[in-house]
């Protein structure tokens, strides 16, 4: 073998890691995010909502912050129509890992309730607790790292494996919107068949109404001797 050959082989092989590294950084955003709740003896839900596919496997960590007098409840809803929920747990504390899988298309949403006790003073001083929330989905709830150690890959076929699965996202995503194009493109269809009907009704109408008043008016005018 030609040792030229050799290194564009290699070359070649390092592109293609460099392009499935970024492609996965790239496709694969961080859905870590940070907050506080405020405690109220009747508290608003605070909802972080992410688009989810039906079927789409989704990991959620919750990391509760510390609180006296205080109990986070948490709730995993969809945005669907039938408006399922997949989860709902009372008074979490330090870290929660729960994993649920999507029923329908549209948001799925992580909501927190945080509840302040009620024999605390609601004069005193201000209550909240921190929370470290953590969404994976699809792809990236897959645990790779296991994966790898079950089918002993190597760095280069762990990556290569969550670049199958990335692409197959994409795919599924390009799929979603060919049929969601369909869609719209079929109601828009429709839509104008509606308007141009209803527009050739109202030509009609008008016209038959003219003619209708044409006569009218000429009888009327004959019965007034106006007219021969």
């Amino acid at each position: 073998m030609v040792p030229g050959s050799r290194h564009t082989r290699f070359s070649q092989l390092g592109s293609v890691f460099i392009l499935a590294v970024s492609l996965i950084l790239l496709a694969c955003p961080t859905n870590a995010i940070k907050f506080e709740i405020p405690a109220y003896r009747y508290p608003p839900a605070k909802c972080i909502w992410n688009a989810a596919h039906p079927g789409a496997l989704i990991i959620v960590t919750a990391n509760v912050g510390p609180g006296e007098n205080q109990r986070v409840d948490i709730e995993i809803v969809d945005s669907g129509a039938d408006k399922n929920t997949y989860l709902h747990k009372k008074g979490i504390k330090g870290e929660s890992r729960f994993a649920v899988t999507a029923h329908s298309e549209g948001d799925v949403g992580v909501c927190f309730r945080n509840y302040l006790d009620a024999n605390t003073p609601s004069n005193k001083a201000y209550f909240a607790r921190v929370v470290d929330l953590d969404v994976d989905i699809g792809a990236d709830a897959v645990d790779y790292n296991a994966i790898a150690n079950q089918e002993s890959l190597s760095g280069l076929e762990t990556e290569m494996r969550k670049l199958e699965g990335v692409v197959k996202e994409i795919v599924d995503e390009m799929e979603y919107l060919k049929t969601r194009e369909e869609r719209f493109q079929s109601t828009n269809l429709s839509t104008n068949t509606r308007v141009q009907n209803f527009a050739w009704f109202t030509l009609f109408a008008l016209v038959g109404l003219g003619v209708w008043q044409i006569f009218h008016l000429r009888a009327f005018f004959k019965r007034k001797y106006l007219i021969d």
